[in-house]
C-alpha cells in the first residue's frame, strides 16, 4: 500500500500556493487628528503589538494637508489637494462639493475596488460636509456614514438606504460592532473585501467612553521645548501669539488627557476586528492599515489646540500595516504620504495605478524581509490653504471681522489658529543625510520657514534665511514643481 503522507504534503503545498495567490482582503482604520510627535499612539498598546510589531511601523508618514477633509480626499483619490480641489473643510473649499461628487468620487479608491470585484464597507466619518442626503456615495456596498464632523454621542448615520439617529450609543463602539458584523459575513464569501472604519477619536469634543473616563487624569500635556514658547522667527500667525495663561494650559492638559482616553476605545476596536479575522481564518490574507488624517498640536509655540500648521506635530501621522508578505517588526524610515495609500492598496489588489493618482505604491518596500527596511530617498508635498473668512469671525474674541481670522475661541484664550493667508506649501525632504522641511508662505511677507530635523527636532530655529542662496533656490524650484505636479511628475 502506498503511503498517503507524500500526497497529503503535496495537497497542503498546493493549498498554500492557492492561498498565496488569492486576492487579499483590505481593512483600513482611519483615526481623526491623531499625532505621533506628542505620543498620540501611547494609549494604543494592543494596536502597536498586533499591527506594528506584527507587521510594519512607518517612522516618516505624513499627511499631504493638515486638516480633515482635504486629507481624507487625498487618501481616497491618491491625489494632492492642488489636483483634487478640496482645500478646506467647507463646501466652498471643495469638501463634498459638486466637483467631488461628479468627477472624483466615481473614480476614487472604493469605486475602483468595487469594479474589480471587491465587497466594500464604510463606517464612520466620511467627509466633513457629507450630510446623508441622496444616495449612498459611489463605491460602497455597505455604508454607515456619519452626518457631518466627528461626534461621539447624539449623531446620525446614513445606514445604506436611510438615516438613523443615535442619542446615547458611543460611536466608536457602534462602528466596532458594525464592522465586526460585516467582517464575519464577508469572510464567508469567495469575493475579497475592502472595509474602511473611521472612528471619531481623537477629534474634539474629546469624549471618552464612560469605561475610560479618568484613566489618564494624572497625565499632563507634554512640555516639549516649544510648549508655550513665542518664537519671533515663525510666520506672522504664530509669532503674533502671546504666552498662554495658566487657565488655558489647564484646559490643554484636560484635552490632552481626554484625547488619549478616546483612543482607548479605538484600541479595543482594532483588537475586536483582528480577532474576528483570526476567528474566521482570514487574518493572514488581509492587509490591515492603521493611520490618521492629520496630527495635532497642544500648546506648541503658544498655539493652544488645533492642526493646520506645517510642524511635525500637525503633519506627522501614525502608520502601521500588517498583512501577507510583511515581516513582523519591520521598521520603515522611507517617507510616505496618505496619497500613497491608494496606489499601494491597488497594488495589493493587482490593479494598475490610474494615471491621475499622484501617490506611489510602497508595496515593494513592505515585501523586504529585513527588520530595518532599506531606506529610499523621497520628497513629499505638504500644502494648506487658510480658512479665515468674514464668516469665521467670533464676536467673543477681540478681533475685527475684516481680519478674516479663524479658530478663535475663549477656551483657547482667543488665540486665533488660522487666518485667510495662513496658506503655504512645504517640501518635506527625507534623504540619507538630510531630514529637513522647507516652507513658503503665500502671505503679505512671502515668509519662509525651514528646519533641520536632525539637529532641531522640535523646530525651534528657523534656518530658511541662513541657507545659501543656491540651496534656497533649489528647494524653491523643487517645491514649485511639486505644487504643479500631477501623476508620475509627483515622483520626486
Amino acid at each position: 500500500m502506498i503511503s498517503s503522507a507524500p500526497l497529503i504534503a503535496l495537497l497542503l503545498a498546493c493549498l498554500g500556493c492557492a492561498a498565496s495567490e488569492k486576492v487579499p482582503n483590505i481593512l483600513l482604520i482611519l483615526s481623526d487628528d491623531q499625532d505621533v510627535e506628542l505620543r498620540g499612539m501611547f494609549p494604543m498598546e494592543q494596536t502597536i503589538q498586533l499591527l506594528g510589531f506584527g507587521g510594519a511601523l512607518f517612522h516618516n508618514a505624513y499627511t499631504p494637508t493638515p486638516v480633515c477633509c482635504p486629507a481624507r480626499t487625498s487618501l481616497l483619490t491618491g491625489m494632492y489637494a492642488h489636483n483634487h480641489g478640496t482645500r478646506n473643510n467647507s463646501v466652498a473649499g471643495g469638501c463634498y462639493g459638486s466637483h467631488w461628487r461628479r468627477a472624483l468620487e466615481p473614480r476614487a479608491l472604493p469605486q475602483v475596488l468595487q469594479q474589480h470585484g471587491y465587497n466594500t464597507f464604510f463606517g464612520g466619518k466620511y467627509l466633513n460636509q457629507y450630510w446623508g442626503a441622496g444616495d449612498v456615495p459611489k463605491g460602497w456596498n455597505h455604508f454607515y456614514g456619519l452626518h457631518g464632523n466627528s461626534r461621539y454621542y447624539n449623531y446620525t448615520l446614513r445606514e445604506n438606504t436611510g438615516n438613523v439617529h443615535y442619542e446615547s450609543t458611543y460611536l466608536t463602539d457602534l462602528l466596532r460592532d458594525r464592522a465586526a458584523d460585516f467582517l464575519r459575513n464577508a469572510t464567508q464569501s469567495a469575493e475579497p473585501f475592502f472595509a474602511m472604519v473611521a472612528p471619531p477619536a481623537a477629534h474634539e469634543p474629546f469624549t471618552p467612553a464612560p469605561r475610560h473616563e479618568g484613566v489618564f487624569s494624572h497625565v499632563e500635556a507634554l512640555r516639549t521645548p516649544s510648549f508655550n514658547q513665542v518664537k519671533q522667527d515663525k510666520h506672522w500667525l504664530v509669532r503674533a501669539a502671546s504666552r498662554l495663561p495658566n487657565e488655558t494650559i489647564s484646559t490643554i492638559d484636560k484635552y490632552f488627557q481626554k484625547r488619549w482616553e478616546t483612543l482607548l476605545a479605538v484600541d479595543e476596536l482594532v483588537v475586536t476586528l483582528v480577532g474576528v479575522l483570526n476567528d474566521t481564518q482570514s487574518l493572514e490574507n488581509t492587509y490591515i492599515i492603521y493611520t490618521s488624517d492629520n496630527g495635532y498640536h497642544v500648546g506648541q509655540f503658544a498655539q493652544p489646540f488645533d492642526k493646520r500648521q506645517p510642524y511635525e506635530t500637525d503633519i506627522n501621522i501614525p502608520l502601521l500595516i500588517r498583512g501577507p508578505g510583511i515581516a513582523p517588526e519591520s521598521h520603515i524610515d522611507t517617507a510616505v504620504s496618505l496619497v500613497d495609500l491608494a496606489p499601494t492598496i491597488l497594488a495589493w489588489a493587482d490593479i494598475d495605478t490610474p494615471s491621475y493618482m499622484d501617490g506611489q505604491s510602497f508595496h515593494e518596500i513592505l515585501l523586504n524581509k529585513r527588520r530595518r527596511v532599506p531606506f529610499f530617498e523621497r520628497s513629499l508635498l505638504i500644502e494648506y490653504w487658510g480658512e479665515g473668512t468674514l464668516a469665521t469671525y467670533n464676536p467673543e474674541c477681540p478681533w475685527s471681522q475684516k481680519d478674516r481670522l479663524a479658530q478663535c475661541t475663549p477656551a483657547a484664550d482667543c488665540h486665533c489658529q488660522d487666518a485667510w493667508n495662513n496658506t503655504y506649501a512645504c517640501l518635506r525632504n527625507i534623504r540619507h543625510r538630510e531630514d529637513r522641511i522647507y516652507c513658503e508662505f503665500r502671505d503679505n511677507e512671502n515668509f519662509l520657514e525651514a528646519y533641520d530635523l536632525q539637529l532641531d527636532p522640535f523646530q525651534m530655529t528657523n534656518i530658511a534665511y541662513d541657507l545659501l542662496p543656491i540651496e534656497r533656490a533649489l528647494y524653491s524650484l523643487r517645491l514649485k514643481n511639486l505644487t504643479q505636479c500631477s501623476g508620475h511628475s509627483c515622483f520626486l
